[in-house]
């Protein structure tokens, strides 16, 4: 169905080639995905140029293992954007981070806000009869000056497709929608794509449900914990428990299980290690660090824990979690306190530091504020063992040599940090971790760990 054309608006962003948008490979899936914020997907999505785009799930690795023409489709599109929980978890599995989970239900109703500022206009097709309709009226009542180039369904209205076609070019659609759910509509769009006069083509699965309300969406709660899937699975149990109870868990074993045969004897024995450690220390610590919590909170105002940006194996960011020793504004007051560094080199580290609270000192001295980042541990963003995980400002004032000791994850523990700590000199850091990246072993782990414990009691270099 055609709809009223309303006046283009011109945007002098449309005729800027905007940068190369960032990838990311994932050795789990076997896959590059985007790895870039929803601003800098749209911004690309919407430049000059023809565009296939397709959003990837748990589903859809799934369905892409078992069905060659579909695996085929996705490795010919050109844009595949990272979709929910399940990729997340699999880049988690070798210690990678995506910038933003890029789902089509939140993704492209912002794209079309931009393409109705840019005078755009929009086709949709696919759903059940009216779906497409009902629509195409939500997204009129919620985008102002969108235009809606036209309609139709994926049932009768996708039986012949040179009528679709001809009827979506007819339309003069600059983007085309196709809902025709996994593999369908990306098998459609592989075909007939390059026949479309549109410059950009989305597959965008059960996104014309939730426009026009058949399908109810997650409350912001549960999107947040990042349980939608639970909910719907809660909504129709007997389609979905298939996809997300058994598909779930074939997803993650399988991604797990590519992780594992890429993956040295002792990189596996490592992370066994890390996780056998870090959960145990949990549960046997759990009073400890109940304690340290309240005691925190009694002491100063502010939250239990500190979290930071630091740079892991690789040079990939991650966010470290510790308990909180010092006062809120501490960020703020450490570029005044850098001349009082007690330290040579490019960390900063002060005895008399004015940041530290009275239960700070306390839980410096024997390391308890470093606990939460067993977390970090679980996670596969640290190990147990390895180099002190450094700040971004310290990585980029690194002299090339220092790059060395990101080879590795960084750990709780590790050769500097039994060694003195503090104490220890920036360059004999360096050279220690990379020392250790070189020749790290399991049972240079271990002894490692063993002597934390006298470097705890010690309290040597810790303030």
């Amino acid at each position: 169905m055609k709809h009223a054309a309303f006046p283009t608006r011109l945007d002098l962003s449309d005729a800027i080639t905007p940068p190369a948008l960032p990838t990311q490979y994932l050795p789990a899936l076997k896959l590059d995905l985007v790895d870039a914020t929803p601003d800098q997907a749209i911004t690309h999505l919407l430049a000059p140029g023809r565009r296939r785009a397709f959003f990837m799930n748990a589903h859809c690795c799934n369905l892409r293992r078992r069905d060659p023409a579909y695996a085929h489709a996705v490795a010919k599109a050109d844009i595949l954007l990272p979709d929910g929980i399940g990729v997340e978890l699999a880049a988690k599995m070798t210690g990678q981070k995506l910038t933003a989970n890029l789902n089509g239900t939140d993704l492209v109703p912002m794209l079309l806000s931009k393409a109705a500022r840019m005078g755009k206009s929009v086709y949709l097709f696919g759903g059940t009869p009216g779906t497409a309709e009902a629509a195409a009226g939500r997204l009129i009542h919620t985008i102002p000056h969108l235009r809606i180039a036209g309609t139709r369904d994926g049932y009768g209205g996708a039986a012949d497709a040179e009528a679709v076609i001809a009827e979506i070019n007819d339309s003069g659609a600059d983007i085309v929608l196709v809902a025709l759910g996994v593999p369908m509509q990306e098998l459609w769009l592989h075909r007939h794509a390059h026949r479309l006069d549109a410059s950009l083509t989305l597959a965008v699965g059960a996104l014309f449900d939730f426009l026009a309300g058949t399908v109810v969406r997650a409350p912001k709660a549960v999107r947040r914990i990042k349980m939608e899937w639970a909910w719907r699975l809660a909504q129709e149990p007997r389609r979905l428990a298939k996809r997300y109870l058994a598909g779930n868990f074939a997803f993650l074993t399988h991604a797990a299980l590519t992780v594992a045969r890429r993956s040295s004897f002792a990189d596996i024995q490592r992370r066994f290690l890390d996780l056998t450690v870090s959960a145990g220390a949990l549960l046997l610590l759990s009073p400890l660090l109940a304690l340290t919590a309240l005691a925190i909170k009694v002491d100063s105002r502010g939250p239990v824990f500190f979290k930071q940006t630091r740079v892991g194996r690789n040079g990939t960011p991650f966010t470290i979690f510790k308990f909180r020793s010092m006062t809120t504004d501490a960020e703020k007051q450490r570029a005044d306190l850098l001349g009082s560094s007690d330290r040579e080199g490019v960390c900063f580290k002060s005895r008399t530091d004015p940041r530290i609270t009275r239960v700070g000192r306390i839980i410096r001295r024997f390391s308890i504020d470093e606990l939460p980042q067993i977390l970090n541990v679980l996670r596969g963003e640290m190990a147990i063992v390895g180099p002190r995980p450094a700040l971004p400002c310290e990585v980029e004032a690194y002299p090339r040599r220092a790059l060395g000791r990101l080879a590795v994850k960084p750990g709780i523990t590790g050769l500097w940090q039994v060694s003195g700590r503090a104490t220890v000199g920036f360059d004999q850091m360096v050279e220690m971790d990379l020392t250790y990246a070189s020749s790290c072993t399991l049972l240079v782990d271990l002894v490692l760990i063993f002597r934390t414990f006298g470097a705890v009691i010690s309290g040597r270099g810790a303030y």
